[in-house]
C-alpha cells in the first residue's frame, strides 16, 4: 500500500476491509495498484467514484464532458449547490480528494470517440459505466470488448435499476450488445421519465462493490444480470449468455482468433 500517508495510517484507514476473509493486506495491495475508469459523474458515477476512492483504489480516471446543473443535485451526490455551472470532473475531483487525498486522479472533461476510449481503457484494470444513454453505453462496450478490460454496467430509470459485470478476459463473456442489440427500445432517459433520488445511489454502490470484488479477485455478477425494483424491493436475476452472432463481441473474438499465430 503506497501513498502520502504512513503505513500505520493506511492500515488504520483500511483496517475494517483488511479484516475481511478473502481480502486481507494482499487484497488491499491489489486495490492500491488498480486503475479504474469511471464513465459519467452523475447519479451512478457519484457513488461509484466515492466508494472506489474511499476503499483505496489507487488511481481513478474520471470522465464527463458535462457541467453541474440544478436538476442534478437531487441524486448526483458528489456535487453541491455551489458547484452549479462547474465542470463535473472538477467538482467530483474536489469531493473525491476530500474523501481520500492519496487517490491519484486523472480528469477527462471531453466527449471521447471510439479511438480515444480504446486508448484510455488499454491502461485500465476495470471500467465502470455510469452514463445515461444507449449511444454512450454502446461506444463504451465496444471499446471495452476491443481492449478486453472488464466492464461494470449499471442503469436506472424511474423506480428500476439493473447491473452486471462483463468480464471480457473470459471467453464466455456476453457484452452489452448481446443483451440489448441496437437498443431501439432504450430511448428513455431520467430527464424524460424521472428517477427516485436514492436509486442511483443503490445501483452505483453495487457497481462499486462489483468493481472492488473484481479487482481483489472475488466472484462477481459475470454471467448474470441483477434487476432491482425499488417499489416492491424485489431483487431478481437472469442469466446472461453470449450471443454467438453478436456483431460486437463475437466479431472481436473471430478477429482475435485470426490474428493469432
Amino acid at each position: 500500500m503506497s501513498g502520502q500517508a504512513s503505513s500505520d495510517e493506511l492500515l488504520l484507514r483500511y483496517s475494517r476491509q483488511i479484516l475481511l476473509p478473502g481480502i486481507g493486506a494482499e487484497g488491499q495491495e491489489r486495490l492500491a495498484a488498480a486503475h479504474a475508469v469511471v464513465m459519467g459523474l452523475g447519479g451512478l458515477g457519484s457513488p461509484i467514484a466515492a466508494y472506489l476512492a474511499a476503499a483505496g483504489v489507487g488511481r481513478l480516471t474520471l470522465v464527463d464532458f458535462d457541467r453541474v446543473d440544478l436538476s442534478n443535485l437531487q441524486r448526483q451526490i458528489l456535487h453541491g449547490q455551489g458547484d452549479i455551472g462547474r465542470s463535473k470532473v472538477d467538482s467530483a475531483a474536489e469531493s473525491v480528494h476530500r474523501l481520500n487525498p492519496d487517490c491519484r486522479l486523472q480528469l477527462v472533461a471531453e466527449r471521447l470517440d471510439s479511438a480515444a476510449l480504446s486508448n484510455l481503457f488499454a491502461t485500465a484494470s476495470v471500467i465502470l459505466d455510469g452514463t445515461d444513454n444507449f449511444t454512450s453505453r454502446a461506444l463504451i462496450n465496444r471499446a471495452a470488448v476491443q481492449t478486453r478490460v472488464p466492464l461494470v454496467s449499471g442503469a436506472v430509470i424511474r423506480f428500476e435499476g439493473q447491473l452486471t459485470t462483463f468480464d471480457f478476459r473470459k471467453p464466455d463473456s456476453a457484452c452489452y450488445h448481446c443483451l440489448y442489440g441496437d437498443g431501439e427500445e432504450l430511448g428513455e432517459t431520467c430527464s424524460e421519465s424521472g428517477v427516485l433520488a436514492s436509486l442511483p445511489g443503490v445501483i452505483g454502490s453495487l457497481q462499486a462493490t462489483e468493481a472492488l470484488k473484481l479487482l481483489i479477485g472475488l466472484p462477481t455478477l459475470h454471467g448474470r444480470l441483477l434487476l432491482v425494483d425499488g417499489l416492491s424491493m424485489n431483487f431478481r436475476e437472469m442469466n446472461l449468455v453470449r450471443d454467438p452472432d453478436c456483431s460486437v463481441c463475437a466479431r472481436q473474438i473471430r478477429a482475435t482468433a485470426r490474428s493469432m499465430p
